[in-house]
């Protein structure tokens, strides 16, 4: 009967030893498996981005401001004289500088050695939706850092905030570019020949985007710059 008790007692232990055996490896696990997908992201990194963010954020604004202003310039350009072989003489090409600028609704300012010109230009609406999609893209990226790092932050009568409804902000770009109106560029002219006649120089300053269409049109070369035909022709 003793024997009997003894091996009944044995079993019993046995049974306690493996029920905790298996409770502590099952709670090792859930640890384990709790610690492998907890999110883990190195801080140092995280906040090199948001520094470098928070440094290149300003550009957006300074976008959105020069759009309303013209990016002047002043490039120098060459054509063939008249003593060269299909060269122009300066009176020539003073008329085809003139007659660009009237086509595009430039008008005579000033007239003396240097020419200003003076023309409207228009308020764009494809600008004013690229201002618009631009501001938008940058307010996400903005909305998705606080985001980040606001993760438990509560305001009173609030709640937990939604970041990315500043992304509503971002037709106020397109509002601040349309209501700036239409502006008023110069562009001044400069003509000049070498003493034997056999290259017109051109100076040009005004609006980038003018003076690209300008040369480009009336096939001018930009100085000590080689022309280099295209593989296409």
């Amino acid at each position: 009967t003793s024997t009997a008790v003894d091996a009944v007692a044995s079993t019993d232990v046995a049974s306690s030893d493996a029920a905790d055996t298996v409770t502590s490896i099952a709670n090792e696990a859930s640890e384990a498996a709790s610690t492998s997908f907890a999110p883990t992201y190195s801080k140092a990194s995280y906040y090199t981005t948001l520094a470098l963010y928070a440094a290149s954020f300003p550009g957006l604004w300074s976008q959105i401001k020069r759009s309303t202003k013209a990016k002047v310039k002043r490039k120098t350009y060459v054509s063939a004289g008249e003593a060269s072989e299909d060269g122009k003489e300066l009176r020539q090409q003073a008329g085809e500088i003139m007659a660009y600028m009237k086509a595009n609704n430039y008008e005579v300012a000033e007239a003396g050695e240097t020419i200003t010109f003076q023309g409207l230009v228009a308020r764009s609406t494809s600008q004013a939706f690229f201002l618009t999609f631009c501001t938008a893209l940058g307010m996400a990226s903005l909305a998705l850092v606080l985001q980040i790092q606001f993760q438990d932050l509560v305001l009173p009568g609030i709640g937990a905030p939604n970041w990315f409804l500043l992304t509503l902000l971002s037709p106020y770009a397109g509002i601040y570019y349309w209501r700036s109106g239409d502006r008023v560029d110069d562009v001044k002219v400069k003509l000049a020949t070498n003493d034997d006649e056999t290259l017109n120089e051109i100076t040009i300053e005004g609006n980038d985007e003018e003076i690209e269409r300008m040369w480009r049109t009336l096939e001018l070369q930009e100085k000590g710059m080689v022309k280099v035909e295209g593989i296409l022709g």
